[in-house]
């Protein structure tokens, strides 16, 4: 089985949640569903490393990262993932969409509103319990 590891950014900006909508996928199961931005980790590359370049190249959008927040191991039905979450700040909500179809600026209390991939469920779950 294929594994994958990752890092998603949970970029807070005026206490709003960045979430944002993958393009349509062979994969039914993350086709078109919600996730926090990020990518895969290249040779070399720290996870802090990896996630600004991702989040630069994918929304055109410089962040910081705050904090490690959660890893998530998730068995998907072609692929493992291990994905890193970091808790990240930007100075302005400005971005351009490369990769993906749609993105909302949201507080904790609507993300249950979306529909998320499932490795990001978890993340979504902890920030909703951490208030």
């Amino acid at each position: 089985m294929k594994h994958i590891e990752v890092v998603a950014a949970i970029v807070i900006f005026e206490n709003k949640i960045l979430c944002v909508q993958r393009n349509e996928n062979k994969l039914d199961y993350i086709s078109k569903k919600y996730e926090f931005p990020g990518g895969k980790m290249e040779a070399g590359e720290t996870k802090e490393e990896t996630i600004k370049r991702e989040i630069k190249e994918e929304l055109k959008m410089d962040i910081t990262t705050d904090r490690e927040y959660l890893t998530v191991e998730h068995q998907y039905p072609d692929f493992h993932i291990t994905m890193h979450s970091f808790l990240c700040s930007t100075k302005n909500a400005n971005l351009t969409l490369t990769e993906h179809i749609d993105f909302r600026w949201l507080d904790k209390s609507e993300l249950t509103q979306l529909d998320w991939a499932a490795a990001d469920v978890p993340i979504v779950n902890k920030l909703l319990s951490n208030g």
